[in-house]
């Protein structure tokens, strides 16, 4: 099986999805591995790094695309690029299939096999392949640096002849995989830390890293079998408004991680919020790019209001591109070596596996996926 590894084209993105040490075990699969030139140069991984694991460098991007059986991407593809896949090959990278209707019928009209790396399931056995996890990691440890940097005051409580500074308060609201590491992260550079999810259940993870756990009783809320807060009606989420209200306006820092996968993220701090917060404050909005969680941020750009600064930056991960690479890479060949036949060094589709059926989106011209077929129909 040729497995190809084109070289990512989208804008500023550094991440590369196999580095010269996953390369090295794909081979040892005994995969014919072909990657094109230049490919992991934005995380300084080179050509010679990749060829001594194994792998033979191309500079004819289209030949990767037409030859390849299995194309392993970080991103999602371009149309033209589907156009030149060949019937029966298969896609592995984000799709993000709940918006990219037309992507997901082109794939389909092609016969190309899609496998969506954001509709891994969260189960135990699949905790090694969840790319939205490690990535969500490393975005919570950016997130607190981001705002440490543009904070005009340091984060630990510190002790001088000249005073004592006390230090900074950070609020984060949304205490999954990105919410928790910038807990983690804020609490080692120092800041008191106050953290609110809407699944009490996690409240005892929140104090297990030294924050404060701030109550709100919002009735029934809980969370999906995925692990996934549930959606707020619209009543919750103004009660949650209302009792969050207090703690922002104290806050030097308030972090929001409120994404809600396939759908339109939940705005929880309003205008009023923002300034009622004192001058030189920080907000980092995490889900800027997909609608936000903050009134007045801006999709990849850090604005003032009132004297507050909003950072709406996206694709944190990338500000730290070699580990998340790192990262992504193992989380992809996980996937891959679970689901390889070995006898025939083959990447075998199997709707019997217990992860795989969950992440195919399309297969034998078919949109395999019952969730993403049912919104396709009603889309007609």
């Amino acid at each position: 099986m040729r497995i190809v590894i084109p070289r990512e084209t989208h804008p500023g993105e550094n991440r590369v999805p196999v580095t010269p040490e996953t390369a090295k075990k794909l081979c040892r699969l005994g995969a014919e591995l072909v990657i094109e030139h230049g490919m992991g140069l934005g995380s300084g991984f080179t050509d010679e790094e990749y060829a001594a694991a194994g792998a033979t460098l191309t500079s004819d991007r289209e030949a990767l695309f037409r030859e390849g059986d299995l194309l392993l991407r970080l991103r999602k593809p371009r149309p033209e690029e589907v156009a030149m896949m060949k019937k029966g090959s298969i896609h592995i990278s984000y799709l993000d299939p709940f918006n990219e209707h037309e992507l997901v019928r082109l794939l389909q009209q092609h016969g190309v096999t899609s496998i969506s790396m954001e509709m891994i399931p969260r189960t135990t056995r699949s905790q090694k392949m969840d790319a939205l996890s490690s990535q969500a990691n490393l975005a919570g440890y950016v997130m607190v640096l981001q705002a440490a940097t543009h904070l005009p005051r340091i984060f630990p409580m510190m002790m001088t002849p000249a005073g004592t500074l006390k230090p900074a308060k950070v609020f984060v609201i949304g205490a999954g995989v990105a919410g928790l590491q910038a807990i983690a992260t804020a609490k080692r550079l120092g800041a008191r830390v106050t953290a609110f999810d809407t699944r009490p259940v996690v409240a005892e993870q929140v104090q297990s890293l030294g924050a404060t756990f701030l109550d709100i009783d919002l009735g029934e809320t809980g969370q999906t079998a995925d692990g996934y807060a549930k959606e707020l009606t619209p009543e919750q989420i103004q009660k949650q408004r209302d009792a969050q209200k207090a703690t922002i306006a104290e806050s030097d820092v308030v972090i929001t991680t409120a994404q809600v996968f396939g759908r339109k993220p939940p705005v929880i701090v309003t205008r009023d919020m923002v300034e009622g917060m004192k001058p030189g404050s920080v907000i980092v909005d995490m889900a800027a790019e997909t609608g936000g969680n903050v009134e007045g941020s801006v999709p990849n750009e850090v604005v003032a209001v009132n004297g507050v600064t909003i950072i709406g930056k996206g694709n944190l991960p990338n500000e730290v591109c070699r580990d998340a690479s790192h990262m992504y890479a193992s989380n992809l060949f996980n996937l891959v070596e679970d689901a390889w036949d070995k006898e025939n060094a083959r990447f075998k589709v199997d709707f019997d596996h217990d992860i795989l059926p969950g992440c195919i989106i399309t297969h034998g011209g078919e949109v395999t996926n019952e969730t993403i077929r049912k919104i396709l129909e009603g889309g007609n």
